[in-house]
Formats: C-alpha cells, structure tokens, sequence
C-alpha cells in the first residue's frame, strides 16, 4: 500500500471527511483491521481565506508549494489538495515535487464520463465557478458543457461556503437555496450537478437533488485509494502517467 500525502485544513471539515471516506475504503478494500497510510499537512484555513480575498494567489501558491513538499519528505507517495478551489495552483505543486498530484477535477471528470453525462453543473466558490482553473479544465480537456449560476446565484452559493460550512454550520434555509439554484440549473438542461467544493456535501446529498450529484470530496478520496492500493481507476492511472511522462 502506497502512502497518501493529503493538504488538508481548507477547512478542517472537509478534511475530516476525506480522512473519514479513505479509511472506510481501505477496509471496504482489504477488510479486517486495515486501514490507510497517510499523512496530512493541514494548513490555518484563516491565512489561506485572507490571501484569497486579497488575491495573492502567489503568496498561497508558495504555502501549498510547502506543504506538498513537506509531506513528499515525510514519505507520501501522492498528493492529494482536500479542497477545488486550491487546485488553482496544482500545476506548481505539481511542478514542485516528483510524486503525482491526483486532481480533483481529473477524477471528478472521469466519473462523469463513464456515466454518459455531457452537461453538468457546478457549484463551489466564486473562484472555481467564475474562474478557468477549474471550469476551463473540465471544458477543455474532457469535452464537457459545464453551466453555472448567474451572478447573484454565484454570490448565495459562495457566501454559503464561507460564512456556514468552513465554520461547521448547517442550515435548512441554505439548504433550500441551493436545491432551488440546482433546480434552475435543471431548467437550463444540467444533467447532473457537481459539488465542486469539499463542504457542499455537508449541506446537501444526493437525496435532495433530482439529478445525478458528483460529490468531489468522496470521488477525490477514493481516488486517493485506488492509487495507494493500485487500483486502475481512470484519474489515479493518469496521475501516475503523467507523472512518468515529466
């Protein structure tokens, strides 16, 4: 079994579900008492929070830049960022070490496809909806039509984020927003809907939407083990041959 390296702390809440979903695929895997090699270098959400608000993308790039390299020395074998919106900066963590970064949005992606779905929504920060590090990639590199919110809608979902699920609160009035969001992405032909921020599964499940969800906290995990058990799931195979590749 390989070692997980995981950058974790944005926010701890999510972390705690990847540590969570990891585990309980390992034993699903192996049974018994097994359960995951790992290491977590986690972060202080706050100065990461603060630099995204300021924009200084390169100051955070650098903290991520660490952490991947800190957990590489540790003895990971992977890295895998617990969050979407830090994917932004993958390219450079990835740069920054000789281990593969699995990323979110490649083993989200993968998942979509195999299902036969074209056109999907997202919802996550203001950063992963409005910006291209994310949507672009889905767009570009896997031929998907991706619909997001209007503006005001961008502003509910993202405030929702960070003002409630990076600080553990559930709300059923937050709930309903976003089922009425999705329900006018459904209008607008979305066929499923990707939770393409780690605290959105918190909030909201697959029983509360009428189209098929993409959870990105549970497929990004799991891919996390099929790679640590060299299992040939699509995203962990592509990690692996891009790495050898460079």
């Amino acid at each position: 079994m390989k070692t997980i390296g995981l950058i974790g702390g944005m926010s701890w809440e999510s972390s705690l579900l990847y540590y969570q979903i990891i585990n309980q695929r390992v034993k699903a895997k192996l049974g018994g008492h097994h359960s995951a090699k790992s290491l977590m270098y986690s972060v202080d959400f706050q100065e990461i929070k603060s630099l995204q608000q300021l924009g200084n993308w390169d100051e955070a790039t650098k903290m991520m830049i660490d952490a991947a390299r800190k957990l590489e020395a540790g003895g990971a074998d992977c890295i895998v960022i617990c969050t979407n919106t830090m994917h932004k900066m993958a390219s450079e963590v990835e740069e920054s070490v000789s281990i593969p970064l699995l990323h979110i949005a490649d083993a989200t992606a993968n998942e979509i496809i195999r299902d036969g779905v074209k056109k999907v929504a997202l919802l996550g920060t203001a950063y992963a909806m409005e910006q291209n590090f994310y949507k672009g990639r889905l767009i570009d590199k896997y031929g998907l039509d991706v619909v997001v919110p209007d503006e005001a809608e961008r502003g509910i979902v993202h405030d929702i984020i960070y003002q409630e699920l990076c600080l553990g609160i559930i709300n059923e009035e937050s709930k309903q927003s976003y089922v009425k969001i999705i329900y006018n992405l459904i209008q607008q032909g979305a066929e499923a809907v990707i939770f393409g921020c780690t605290e959105i599964g918190l909030l909201i499940s697959q029983h509360n939407c009428s189209i098929p969800v993409y959870d990105t906290t549970k497929i990004h995990a799991q891919c996390a083990v099929d790679f640590a058990l060299g299992v040939s799931s699509g995203a962990a195979l592509s990690a692996v041959k891009e790495c050898i590749t460079d």
